[in-house]
Parts: structure tokens; C-alpha cells; sequence
């Protein structure tokens, strides 16, 4: 693209009212880049509701500008530059001291009327400083595979990065095939990661630590902004945020794939959908990941290293605490210990919901890991399992539940435990009504992903990626027409992995 095309396309966007309060920090945070433009940017979906939330102005901007910009051909903020932040991090338990952003870079930070505050991000807009010889291009399926995704966890209930548009760029990239290119932007709450406060620590780099500790402390956590040691008051207020999100994800069944410590955020948000995945039928160690071969982060570990991970950010911050070294370890290793605490009363809280409890207590998780043995043994699908709970409150009645529990031995046992468990939870009706609550009908189930990616790809239809996101954008709602989006797939449409798309 000619410099004159360029500077038209800027004029044609409006300022959108960014801020760019990251790009001020000091140059060690980030990296400014130019706009690597692309041959045919073509908007292929933009999410007008949270466009409106976000407050940004669309509104009588040409299809070809916002083209433009979410293909990154322009950037409104920064003299015409993208911000690429500085990180590091541990990648299947190995310190990685340079990543970066490689493929992404910040446009700018917009305030909503309720000021609160969002990064927005285009991922796979072209090489940065952090590239290590990649092309900093993303791919049309895992681009798709995000939106969906991220949009989905998002209607679940569950803090994650959002998506806001899809530009296809016209041109190729080169994975392990040949697959038109795509930007995605993302929006979330921040892009700091716990990689961002190790890139750091491993340089001794006190001063920049401090700051972003500030930062940090700031944009996500204000309210300790009078603790006496901030260190650590920000590792607990992280490890709090962490262990309910990871509780989120075991009760759908989520697996995220690659949970390395650059792919966890500092504001409790999921981040990073690569080769993520929702489980099909209920398997504790379930490993969809290709890149995951020693299952490190099976859906069962996903507790334990989140632990880890947050262990590696308390290892970056005791440079920072009061006390000395010694006794800012012992510190840092008490209010470690207390994810345990949170993440069991998270999940018990979850889970319990989904079997419609109001208050569950710790005597009712015997009850909950024994249906989860019911749904492993007789091979039940995760998600349809827990739906189908609704049907059995009183007597079995009839409906699109009837052949779930066919040959599962130990269902009927439980079933009469559950059942008088119930007793004390009120009028059927509204049991029911908690069920449905608590336990989605719709899911980004992987066929249904690799179903759209696979006709957005090969033949340029948008169409099963619309009906996916129509069907997900209400997962609790059951509705006519979608019938076949809340059936767990035939043995011939079962995915057995799932790819990252670096």
C-alpha cells in the first residue's frame, strides 16, 4: 500500500478517543511499530454490541476505512504506531526471557462513560521487535477460533478478552499448510501478564518493576493502593482473581492448552485462545492440545498450575517486598497457600450451582464428584449431562435428555441421593429454574469450531461461524432452530486435537 493510500485511510478514521496510557511508560515496556499494511483488507464481522459498549464512534466510517484499521493498514493513536509490549515467560515449564508481542500490538486504550478501561489490540498485524524471525501474521482459523471463543466464555459468565472484529488480509501464510490470513481485535481489560513482571525480574531491572507494579496496582486494583506491603497485597489480590476464573473453567469444561505464565493475566481475564477446547465426554485428564504432549495442562492440572504460574509471580515481586528476601519468601509462601482455600470454595460454589444448590457446603462434594464418575465411567458428554439434570428434579420426563444417561449403571443411585439432597432446596420449579442457570446448552463444541474455520477457509463462507456465534451468544436459552448445537458429536465428528496456529 502506497504512503498516500495510507495517509487517506488515516483521515477517513476517526480518533475513536483512545488514550494511550502504556505507550507512556518508559521505552523498556514496549515497542513502537509501523503499520505493516496488507494487500486486500476486507471486514469480515465487527461486534457492534460491544463496539457500543467500548463507546467508540463507527458510525458513518466507510466499510473500507474500519477495514483498514482492524487490518492494521492504519493506526489512530501514537503519530500512525502500534505499541508492542515487552514480556517473558515460563512455556511448558521452561523461562523463555524474550517473547513480546510478536504478532499483536496495542492501537490504544479506550475509557468507557463508566470509566472503566480496555486495551484494544490487533493480533496478526505483522513482525514487531519480538517476532524471532516470524512473519507476525495470524491465520483465518485460529483467528475464528478466538471470536467464537472468547465471545462465548464471555455470554458464560466467565472474565475474558473480547473480540471486536475480523479483517481478512488477502494474503497467505505459511503454517504447517497454506491458510488465508486474518487480524483479529481483541479487547481486554489490560495485557499485562504475569511474563510481564518475570521480562523484569530476570533483567534486575528494579525501577521498571516498580512502576509496573504501580500500574498494575492503578488499573486493576486500586483498592489496595494503602496496603503496607503492595508486593503482596497485589499477589493476593491476582491469586483471588485467578482462582475463581480457573473454578469458572472447570465448570464448563473449558481446557485452555497453554497455560504458560505469558497467558495469564494479571487482571483475572482469559487470554490466549489457542488450541483451547471444551470437553466432550467427562475425562479428568482430558488433553486436546497437540503442543501439550505430556498433558501438563490436562484440564484436571489446570488448578495446580495456576498455582504454579502464580508461584513464578511471587518469585518476581519478592525483590520488591519489605523484610528482606527470607522473610518476604515466608510471606509470599502463606498467602500462596491461600489459592487452596480460594479455589476449593470457588469450586465448590460452581459446581454446586450446577446441581442446582444454593449454598453448597463441603459435605455436598462427595455428591459432586460422584456424578462426576457417573459422567466418566458410562462416557457422558460433559456439558449435555449436567443440562440434562433438569429433567430429573422430580420424575424422568420426556424431551431431548431421554437417551443421556442410557447404560450408565451408577446414574440411578446417585440420582436418589441428588434427589433427597434437593429436599432441601425449595419448590421443584424453581431448582429448575437454578439448573438452567448454571448449566449451558450451547457450548463452542470443537466440531462446530472446526466446522466453521474449516468453510470460512476453504470456500469463504461466514455462514456456520454466524449460526455458532448465534447459538453461543445465549447459552442458557434454548431455541428453535439450533437443535443440533447442543448435541455432543458423532463418533465421526469427534476432535482429538487441537493446534495453537503460531
Amino acid at each position: 500500500m502506497s504512503g498516500a493510500v495510507k495517509t487517506s485511510v488515516i483521515a477517513a478514521i476517526p480518533a475513536l478517543g483512545l488514550e494511550q496510557s502504556y505507550a507512556a511508560l518508559p521505552e523498556s515496556f514496549h515497542a513502537l511499530v509501523a503499520p505493516s499494511p496488507v494487500r486486500a483488507a476486507k471486514l469480515v464481522r465487527l461486534n457492534g454490541p460491544l463496539a457500543e459498549k467500548l463507546g467508540l464512534e463507527l458510525d458513518g466510517v466507510g466499510e473500507q476505512a474500519l477495514a483498514d484499521l482492524f487490518a492494521g493498514n492504519a493506526a489512530p493513536g501514537n503519530g500512525g504506531r502500534l505499541v508492542a509490549m515487552a514480556y517473558s515467560g515460563h512455556q511448558f515449564g521452561q523461562f523463555n526471557p524474550g517473547l513480546g508481542d510478536g504478532r499483536a500490538a496495542l492501537l490504544g486504550e479506550v475509557v468507557t462513560k463508566d470509566g472503566e478501561r480496555f486495551d484494544i489490540q490487533l493480533k496478526g498485524s505483522g513482525p514487531t521487535p519480538f517476532s524471532r524471525r516470524g512473519d507476525g501474521r495470524a491465520a483465518l482459523g485460529p483467528v475464528i477460533r478466538e471470536y467464537v471463543v472468547s465471545e462465548a466464555m464471555h455470554a458464560l459468565g466467565i472474565p475474558t478478552t473480547r473480540s471486536l472484529a475480523i479483517a481478512t488480509t488477502g494474503e497467505m501464510v505459511i503454517r504447517e499448510q497454506i491458510h488465508p490470513g486474518a487480524v483479529l481485535t481483541r479487547v481486554a481489560a489490560s495485557h499485562l501478564r504475569i511474563g510481564t513482571f518475570q521480562h523484569f525480574a530476570a533483567r534486575g531491572d528494579i525501577q521498571s518493576l516498580k512502576t509496573l507494579l504501580d500500574y498494575a496496582i492503578a488499573r486493576h486494583y486500586p483498592q489496595i493502593e494503602t496496603a503496607e506491603n503492595l508486593p503482596l497485597a497485589l499477589l493476593g489480590a491476582v491469586i483471588d482473581r485467578q482462582a475463581s476464573l480457573i473454578a469458572k473453567w472447570m465448570a464448563v469444561g473449558f481446557i485452555h492448552g497453554v497455560m504458560n505464565t505469558d497467558n495469564m493475566t494479571i487482571s483475572g481475564e482469559t487470554i490466549d485462545y489457542g488450541p483451547c477446547a471444551f470437553m466432550d465426554h467427562y475425562e479428568h485428564y482430558k488433553v486436546y492440545s497437540s503442543i501439550d504432549q505430556q498433558g501438563r495442562y490436562a484440564y484436571g492440572a489446570q488448578p495446580m498450575i495456576a498455582k504454579w504460574n502464580l508461584t513464578r509471580l511471587a518469585e518476581a515481586l519478592l525483590v520488591l517486598a519489605d523484610g528482606g528476601q527470607e522473610a518476604a519468601a515466608e510471606a509470599a509462601v502463606k498467602v500462596l497457600d491461600g489459592f487452596d482455600t480460594a479455589f476449593a470454595g470457588y469450586w465448590l460454589e460452581a459446581m454446586g450451582a450446577k446441581l442446582g444448590l444454593t449454598a453448597p457446603a463441603e459435605t455436598d462434594r462427595p455428591l459432586i464428584l460422584d456424578f462426576l464418575t457417573v459422567l466418566h465411567k458410562a462416557g457422558i458428554d460433559f456439558t449435555s449431562g449436567f443440562a440434562a439434570l433438569e429433567t430429573f428434579v422430580v420424575e424422568k420426563e420426556s424431551g431431548v435428555f431421554d437417551t443421556v444417561f442410557e447404560g450408565a449403571e451408577d446414574f440411578e443411585p446417585w440420582l436418589e441421593k441428588w434427589r433427597k439432597r434437593l429436599e432441601a432446596e425449595g419448590k421443584s420449579n424453581a431448582i429448575r429454574d437454578r439448573l438452567r442457570r448454571a448449566n449451558p446448552v450451547y457450548i463452542p463444541r470443537n466440531h462446530l469450531v472446526e466446522e466453521a474455520i474449516r468453510e470460512a477457509e476453504h470456500s469463504g463462507n461466514f455462514e456456520p461461524m454466524e449460526k455458532l456465534l448465534q447459538a453461543v451468544s445465549k447459552p442458557f436459552e434454548r431455541r428453535e432452530g439450533l437443535e443440533r448445537y447442543a448435541l455432543p458429536p458423532q463418533p465421526d465428528e469427534v476432535v482429538h486435537r487441537t493446534f495453537c496456529g503460531t
